[in-house]
């Protein structure tokens, strides 16, 4: 149909200068020496190119690491934090106890420490054991699941409340899981969304 005609390519002079051109393994070549690896290679280990240094853990850092993540360290932690905090809001809660300050019957001071260390032990008591049972519960489901996110506080939640309100019946167990289940998700919410 139609006919167009092309200048044929002609040679270049014989004086001027011949150009090189490079293929892509050239030009990688040239890229990894300007720009350099995203990666470092230490023995048969890649380790990622960071700002700072690095820094190689050492087996007794791991094995700190390994102990300090473990759900039997963060029950046992879990549990004296629970106490001492449970002993604090006890003491506090028997100082200003009504009984105490009752105008019938004039206690002395030993009584008186004496009934605010039983109130503030009996505090102590039950915030360590519920402190170590969630934190078990939510520990050994964090392993299971192998994410750490809301759910976990959840269903820890629910089945600690569960398990301290069976003792007073199926009814407050239920109720218990319920309230407890809602309280640790909302606090989960708090602690990772506050700004």
């Amino acid at each position: 149909m139609f006919n167009i005609d092309l200048p044929k390519p002609t040679s270049p002079p014989e004086n001027s200068e011949k150009r090189v051109f490079m293929n892509d393994a050239n030009w990688d070549k040239i890229a990894i020496y300007l720009v350099g690896n995203q990666q470092r290679f230490r023995e048969n280990i890649i380790i990622p190119r960071t700002v700072g240094p690095i820094q190689i853990k050492t087996n007794e850092e791991k094995r700190i690491e390994r102990v300090m993540e473990s759900c039997t360290f963060k029950s046992f932690c879990s549990c004296c934090i629970g106490y001492l905090l449970g002993g604090a809001i006890g003491w506090f809660s028997a100082s200003v106890n009504p009984s105490l300050t009752s105008i019938e019957k004039p206690q002395t001071v030993r009584e008186m420490v004496r009934e605010i260390g039983s109130t503030a032990s009996s505090y102590a008591k039950n915030f360590a054991v519920v402190g170590c049972v969630f934190t078990a519960i939510e520990c050994t489901i964090e392993s299971y699941r192998g994410k750490n996110d809301w759910k976990n506080s959840a269903y820890a939640g629910g089945l600690t409340g569960g398990i301290i309100g069976l003792r007073a019946g199926v009814k407050a167990g239920l109720f218990g899981a319920a309230g407890f289940a809602a309280f640790s998700t909302a606090i989960e919410y708090y602690m990772n969304h506050r700004s």
